[in-house]
This record gives C-alpha cells, structure tokens and sequence, in this order.
C-alpha cells in the first residue's frame, strides 16, 4: 500500500486548529479504511512552517513530493501581497510538479495569488467576497458554494469547512464509503453543504456612487417592499435605465435581485427567531403568493423555508 502525502502550510495568521483537525480527519479516515481492509492509499500528513527567506519548509517528516497541499483558513486580516509572495511562489513550482493545490476561507488570498486562479472558480468565506474580488478580478468567485473541486485546485469557503475539504478528499482517495463512515465517526455533515445556508446579506455599500447609495437606503428603509424602479430613479435624481445600469455596476445585483435578498434576510430572522406560519412569514416580507415567495427563497438560499427553520430555529 502506497502512501498519498499531504502537506499543510502554515503560512503567517494560518489557523492551527485547522490544520491539526485536517491532520487527525485524514489519520481517521485512514484507520477506517485499514480496518475495512480496503485498498487504499494510506493519508500521511506533514506541516510547513515558513523559513527564514519566507518559503515553506517541512516542520516534520522528509521534505519529497506531496500529492496535494493545503492552505488552512486564517483567524487574521487576508495576508498581503507581499508576504504571500515567496510562498505563491513556491506553490506554484509544487503545483507543476504534479500537486493538487487546496484552501480553507481566508487561504484562497494566498492561492489566489499564485495566479493559478485566474479565469478558474473559487470560493472563500462571503464576508470576503468584497475584497477578493477588488484584489483579483480576473478570479470567477462564487461566495454561495462552499466548496469549488477544480481537480488539481479546491477550495472551500467557510472557516469550519476544512472538515468538508477533507472529507472531499478522502472521498477522492479513499472512496465514498470511507467519507462517510468518517464523517459519522466525526459527527459532521458530508460534503454537500453550501456557504449560502450560513452566508446573511451583506451589500456592498464601498462604492461611492452616491446616487446608488441613496437607492440602497431607500430599499434597506423598506426591507425591499418597495422596488418599483421608477421610485427609485426618481428619489435618486436619476433616469430609470441610468439608475438601473449604475445600480448593477455598483452592487452586482438589479434593484429586483437586491429587494428579494432583503425580504429573504428578513423572512430568514423571522424563521429563525419566531414561530409563525411560513405563509404569515411570505406575507410579512412583501409577497402575497406564499408559492412565489417559496421559490425566491429556496433559490437565494439553497433551502426551503421549512428546511431552514429546521437547521436553524434559535
């Protein structure tokens, strides 16, 4: 049985836990697979810790060829550009040598600046989303997923889910029955899952189009009940195809798309926080047809309401 080498980098704010999690879910995955006498690879796990010119160096174990290496999530600021650089670099001549490259949240900055993303989908934690996409443009970053499989790139959004890379990759590796008889030693969900679950609505306000702006808060004042794009061009001072034009460029959304994300947020707190019927909750948000309403919902979100309310009811 031959060994699959997986490395972990530690690059500066990496978040310890994480990788050390990653490190344990492959050592179990493993044992499970040994147990079941299935032929596989076993998952040896190394950790990289910087050197003092900045590249990563083996904290244990030989320094060979790794079949893949992880970026775990950081608990500070994305790492700038300049302490990212050697590491990219370096990330970049594994990654030609054969190397599945991978990321947790906040890790995708460092990926990202390997230039291996560019015109390539990637995901990250979506409080981030603002300041990857002004930092990478040239990244197709989706926000709702919570893990993007490229084949020779991953990466997955939210800073807990290191558990559903890992899981990913052991499905890879070591099978489907493996992954799940892992996740349920772990109690952890299977892979599956997305970030839009989790993800609340946060628009982006950063753009210093002032008439815009006052459109936002006009919609942000109404929680999207009132979209009509008339009113708006015209407490904006603006013609409705003008407003309509600036409105997407500035927030990524139509006025209609951005006054359906303010209902679902606000049906979202109510069913989390309350108890009342979904059809009263359609209602309270703005939508006469409780149908209607199901469909906007389930389509922002990834889940009905009802679903909703299961996972999350407070």
């Amino acid at each position: 049985m031959n060994d699959l080498r997986i490395g972990t980098v530690l690059y500066p704010g990496a978040q310890l836990s994480a990788a050390m999690g990653l490190a344990d879910l492959f050592q179990i995955a493993s044992d499970i697979a040994e147990r079941a006498d299935i032929c596989a690879a076993r998952l040896r796990v190394t950790t990289f810790e910087p050197s003092k010119d900045g590249t990563p160096e083996p904290a244990i174990g030989p320094d060979a060829a790794f079949h893949v290496l992880i970026l775990p999530p950081s608990l500070e600021a994305p790492i700038p550009t300049d302490l990212a650089a050697p590491i990219a670099g370096w990330l970049r001549e594994r990654h030609a040598e054969g190397a599945i490259l991978a990321c947790v949240c906040g890790g995708a900055f460092l990926l990202a600046e390997t230039g291996l993303l560019t015109a390539r989908a990637a995901t990250t934690h979506w409080i981030y989303a603002d300041a990857f996409r002004e930092r990478f443009p040239d990244v197709a970053l989706d926000t709702d997923r919570l893990i993007i499989d490229g084949g020779d790139i991953l990466s997955a959004g939210g800073l807990m889910s290191w558990t559903d890379l890992g899981l990913k990759l052991v499905e890879r590796f070591l099978g489907p029955v493996v992954m799940g008889k892992t996740a349920r030693m772990m109690l952890v969900d299977p892979p599956g899952r997305e970030q839009r679950y989790y993800s609340g609505f946060a628009p982006r306000m950063t753009h210093a189009d002032a008439a815009v702006l006052k459109a936002q808060h006009i919609l942000q004042a109404n929680e999207g009940r009132e979209a009509r794009l008339a009113t708006l061009a015209k407490e904006a001072g603006l013609e409705p195809r003008t407003l309509l034009r600036r409105f997407q460029k500035a927030t990524g959304l139509t006025t209609t798309q951005y006054a359906q994300r303010l209902r679902v947020a606000k049906a979202q707190e109510l069913l989390q926080f309350g108890r009342l019927p979904v059809e009263r909750i359609s209602w309270e948000v703005g939508y006469s047809d409780a149908g209607a309403f199901r469909k906007v919902f389930r389509r922002i979100v990834g889940l009905t309401p009802g679903e909703y309310r299961q996972r999350f009811r407070a």
